[in-house]
C-alpha cells in the first residue's frame, strides 16, 4: 500500500514525464521483483511495466555473464592448461629427434596410450620455441662432418 502511495506521488510530481532510472535502480528493482509471479507484478503499481522489470533482470543476468566470460580474468575461463607431464612427454621426444614433426611425436605418444591432441602438440612446441620440423632438420655442413667424423677418420686412416 505504501508503495502504491508513492508511486501516486512521485507520478504527480513528474507531472507527465517519465521516470528514469540509473542502472543501480534497475538492477536492485530487478532483482527485488523478478521472483515476483507476473499476475502478482501486475497488481503491483508500478513506474515500469512488469514486463520491463523481467528484461532488466534478463539484461542484468546477461550482463554479469558477459563480465565471468570475459578472457584475461583471474578465473581463467576456457580450456583448462596442458598438465605438465604430458608437456614433457611432448619435448622430450621433439629435442631428442630433431627430424620429426608434431605429427610424428602425436603419433609416438599415441603409441604410449598417451591421449592428446596434435594441434596440442604443436601449441606446445611453438610455445617452447620448437621450430617445425622442417626448419629444424636442415643440416648444415660442419654438422654433417662432425656427425660423420668417425667415418672419416677411419677411412684417412686406412688409406
Amino acid at each position: 500500500m505504501i508503495c502504491a502511495i508513492s508511486s501516486l506521488v512521485l507520478e504527480r510530481q513528474l507531472g507527465g514525464e517519465r521516470a528514469r532510472f540509473a542502472p543501480g535502480d534497475r538492477a536492485f528493482l530487478a532483482t527485488l521483483l523478478h521472483r515476483l509471479p507476473r499476475g502478482v507484478l501486475r497488481q503491483v503499481r508500478l513506474l515500469v511495466h512488469p514486463d520491463t522489470v523481467l528484461r532488466w533482470h534478463r539484461d542484468l543476468l546477461a550482463r554479469r555473464h558477459a563480465a565471468r566470460s570475459r578472457p584475461g580474468r583471474p578465473g581463467r575461463p576456457g580450456r583448462p592448461r596442458t598438465v605438465c607431464s604430458v608437456r614433457v612427454l611432448v619435448l622430450r621426444p621433439a629435442r631428442e629427434n630433431p627430424g620429426w614433426g608434431y605429427r610424428r611425436v602425436h603419433g609416438e605418444l599415441l603409441v604410449l596410450g598417451v591421449r592428446v591432441a596434435a594441434s596440442t602438440v604443436w601449441q606446445i612446441l611453438k610455445g617452447v620455441g620448437i621450430d617445425p620440423a622442417s626448419e629444424r632438420s636442415s643440416s648444415t655442413w660442419a654438422g654433417f662432418l662432425r656427425s660423420q667424423a668417425d667415418a672419416l677418420v677411419a677411412s684417412v686412416c686406412r688409406a
